[in-house]
Order: C-alpha cells, then sequence, then structure tokens
C-alpha cells in the first residue's frame, strides 16, 4: 500500500512565509478610504499566495505532494460588510501561479473551512453564509485552474439536541447545494458529536467521500472499530456519481488510477486534554491502523493534523525510517511518502 503524507497549512521551517494574514473587519473599518482599505486586502492576500507558492516549492523539496491550503489567504473575502467586493479578478494571476505549480507537480491539495460552516443548521441565516464560504472555496480552486480532485473538507456539524433531525437536515440541505461545490465535498467523523459511523451513513446517502480522522475516532469512537468501517469509507471514494466525474479527469504519472482515499491523523496532547492535538504524532496507532488496512487498499494520504506542520511530517517519516531498520514491514520511498509491505 502505498502511502503519502501531507500537513496542514503553515511550515514552522520556512521563515515570514505565512499564507495566512490577515486584517479584522475592525482595523479595515477604521480606514479612512475604503478603496485603498480593498486595495490593502488584496495586497494582503497576493503575499499569502506568493508564500502558499513558497510552501508548495518547500513541499516538492521535500518529496511531500500532499497539503491542504489555509483557508485565509482572502482576509475577509466573504464577510457581509464587504459583499460588493469581487477580489479575485485582482488575484487572478497569482492564483493561477499556485494552481500551475500544483498541476505540474501533481500535488494533491484541499481545504478544511472551519467549524463556522456547517450543512446542519436549523438557521437559514447560518446555512446561507456558510453556503457562501464553501462557495468563495470554490471560487479559489476555479481560479487555479484544478479540477475536482482539490476537495473541500467539512464535518457534519452540531446535533442541535437531536442529532438525527439535525443528520436528516445536513442531507436535506446539502442537497441543496450546486453541483459544482457538491463534487469537491468530502466528510469528516468529528471528536465530540457525529462518529465515524453515524458520519459515514450520511456520506452514503449523499454520494460524497468520507474522510476518517482516527484521532477523532479514538475520543469519540461509537459502536464501531475503524478497521470494521473501512470497507465501506473505502467504497465512497469508489462511488458512481464520483467515478463518471474522474473518468473525464486527465491523469499524469505523479497519480495513482483513482483518487486515493485520506486519512486525517494526530496523538493526543495529553491524558487530561486528549482532544487537543500534540506537537508530533505517536506512530504506533497509526503504523496499527496502516497495517490493518494495508492489504483493501492501495495507496492513501495521510493528512497530519499536528502543531509542529511539516516538523512533524518529517519527524514521523524519521520514525519509519527507524521501524524500516529494524525490519518492520515498511518501505521508505522519499521523503513524503511509503509503502506498507504484506
Amino acid at each position: 500500500m502505498l502511502v503519502r503524507f501531507g500537513y496542514v497549512a503553515m511550515s514552522v521551517q520556512l521563515e515570514n512565509a505565512s499564507p495566512s494574514r490577515t486584517m479584522t473587519m475592525t482595523t479595515f473599518s477604521k480606514l479612512a478610504n475604503r478603496e485603498a482599505g480593498l486595495r490593502r486586502l488584496e495586497r494582503i492576500a497576493e503575499e499569502n499566495l506568493q508564500n502558499t507558492l513558497r510552501l508548495l516549492k518547500h513541499n516538492r523539496y521535500m518529496d511531500v505532494q500532499v497539503y491542504r491550503m489555509t483557508s485565509k489567504l482572502i482576509p475577509l473575502a466573504t464577510h457581509e460588510d464587504l459583499s460588493d467586493w469581487d477580489p479575485y479578478p485582482a488575484l487572478a494571476n497569482a492564483l493561477a501561479e499556485v494552481g500551475a505549480f500544483v498541476r505540474e507537480h501533481g500535488m494533491r491539495v484541499s481545504f478544511h473551512p472551519d467549524h463556522f460552516t456547517v450543512l446542519s443548521t436549523p438557521r437559514e441565516e447560518v446555512f446561507r453564509k456558510s453556503v457562501k464560504d464553501l462557495d468563495h472555496h470554490v471560487r479559489l480552486f476555479e481560479a487555479m485552474s484544478l479540477d475536482e480532485r482539490a476537495t473541500c473538507n467539512i464535518h457534519v456539524g452540531g446535533s442541535y439536541g437531536d442529532k438525527e433531525a439535525a443528520g436528516s437536515r445536513f442531507v436535506r440541505q446539502f442537497r441543496m447545494l450546486e453541483p459544482r461545490i457538491a463534487l469537491r465535498m468530502t466528510l469528516e467523523n468529528d471528536d465530540k458529536t457525529f462518529t465515524a459511523a453515524e458520519t459515514l451513513a450520511i456520506s452514503e446517502e449523499v454520494g460524497v467521500p468520507m474522510v476518517l480522522d482516527i484521532h477523532h475516532h479514538a475520543v469519540n469512537p461509537g459502536n464501531e472499530r475503524a478497521e470494521e468501517l473501512w470497507p465501506r469509507i473505502l467504497k465512497t471514494w469508489d462511488s458512481s456519481a464520483w467515478n463518471v466525474k474522474q473518468a473525464n479527469l486527465e491523469r499524469n504519472a505523479h497519480e495513482t488510477e483513482w483518487l486515493p482515499p485520506k486519512l486525517h491523523v494526530s496523538s493526543p496532547k495529553s491524558l487530561t486534554d486528549p482532544r487537543s492535538h500534540a506537537d508530533h504524532i505517536d506512530i504506533i496507532p497509526l503504523m496499527n491502523f496502516l497495517r490493518d488496512i494495508a492489504g483493501s487498499t492501495p495507496a492513501i494520504d495521510v493528512m497530519i493534523e499536528a502543531k509542529r506542520k511539516d516538523e512533524a511530517l518529517l519527524q514521523l517519516m524519521d520514525d519509519f525510517r527507524a521501524m524500516e531498520a529494524e525490519g518492520e514491514p515498511v518501505r521508505i520511498i522519499d521523503g513524503g511518502s511509503l509503502e506498507i509491505l504484506g
């Protein structure tokens, strides 16, 4: 089984490379000239995109092909007080440059909109804002000329006192999304509300792939083991609707025959704070899970959600090298990928 590793948004190794510089609405409101303020927001966004390109080049140097981009590329992009502002034309060249690099090197990129983006909400205003936020993320991908292999990952959302009703509402409101948005969505289990089994059932119903988070599953397991759910999770990445779309996409030598399923991995910060993420990754639970699914899964991409970002990825690869040296069924391929043997 081929395993590729990626990390989230920021690098702790590159200096002055934040892709998430921002400006608060409070600060913007104090500016005397609104148009000058909008140009300032666009300059900040262009710098964020330039740093995103720096990070992608850094990843290329490290042989890392999986990366989650920050949702904060364009400050205040979806703020209601700036609804008449269209930042995308001013950033067209910078967005195109990022997308060209991703395509040239066969990278897999994604977004993970924040927890305010929820489709299970009973409030019309929150649903409207959530759709607007998803549309923004998809517009970024479209401006980068990235096809539907570039995805947006979300959680089901809150239960609002009735989890069954919230799940049904998610399904109903998901089906209201434009196809250009829905085709880019993936669903992830969370650490408090919707378990892996519950998220999987919803994912199957709406026909989108499920991203399994094994840390979330450990603290919010429900009644099923992750390994038992995996065959069904794997099928969500091979659904008919997904395959129809993928069949029309150009593939290159950097990619497997199909879009691999994605796994999220992190480790608990402490016994007293099990939901928070540690600086690095505990290799043992991850290796155990990868070993369990290797026979059924030709390839998988693993997103590392650790506080130390790319440093955590490099440390994890060193840990796998030590396993390989000890005779474990692991073969290191390069700086960001390996093979689970057997």
